[in-house]
């Protein structure tokens, strides 16, 4: 059996957000060198500085803008990989976008499931890191993304995710793909049973964090009794 030494924390880091340990078991994604298993997210940037995982991917429901990216690559210790639009954004925007990103530090970028193949093209010739593309449907037309310069397909297709991970594994052996993990460990297991490299977690939002330490303080509880796992 293999040993591990002692774990080194801090005495004010106790209370960390950590990923579900199952998420260990998949192979990861390297890029450049470095092997990501595990992705958190996120943009709240409390969370990111005190979460155990491999990586940020940074997508939200607004337009994109690069002072957010910047705020995120300012606070984020980990790789970063930042949402540049394909959804409400389009067009040459998300080109530029995605140079940006490239020059603020951003490991990848992320693409929406609209976004066309000629802007994917485009932003791949332009940029030298990694165009991600989000995948929501088992109908996609993966050979199109992958020739436009699709370098990472992510799959965000709810319920339906491990069945589209285990069609894009069966008819592509080694494009490498991160997945939503879903609610627990079981479902966890399954997405990375269906052939994903990498999984995204979502973490208990910070509201939810307070009402878990208020609740503890109101009960006589130390802090460290609300450690999450």
């Amino acid at each position: 059996m293999k040993t591990f030494p002692t774990p080194v924390e801090g005495a004010l880091r106790r209370v960390t957000l950590k990923v579900p340990e199952c998420i260990r078991d998949c192979s990861g994604i390297l890029v450049f060198g470095k092997r990501i298993k595990s992705l958190v997210f996120t943009t709240d940037v409390s969370i990111i500085r005190n979460v155990n995982a491999d990586a940020v991917i940074a997508v939200y429901p607004f337009t994109p803008q690069p002072i957010i990216t910047q705020a995120l690559m300012l606070a984020a210790d980990i790789p970063v990989f930042v949402g540049v639009g394909g959804g409400l954004t389009q067009g040459p925007r998300v080109v530029n976008l995605a140079m940006f990103a490239e020059m603020q530090g951003a490991m990848g970028v992320v693409v929406n499931a609209p976004t066309t193949n000629q802007v994917i093209a485009e932003a791949a010739q332009t940029i030298d890191i990694p165009v991600v593309v989000t995948v929501a449907r088992a109908d996609e037309d993966f050979e199109g993304r992958m020739e436009a310069g699709a370098s990472i397909f992510n799959v965000s297709a709810a319920a339906n995710t491990p069945e589209v991970v285990r069609i894009i594994r069966q008819r592509f052996p080694n494009v490498p793909i991160i997945a939503t993990g879903g609610a627990d460990e079981d479902a966890i297991r399954r997405t990375i049973a269906a052939g994903a490299n990498a999984i995204t977690w979502t973490p208990p939002s910070c509201g939810e964090i307070f009402k878990d330490i208020m609740k503890a303080y109101r009960e006589g509880r130390s802090y460290d009794s609300v450690h999450r796992d």
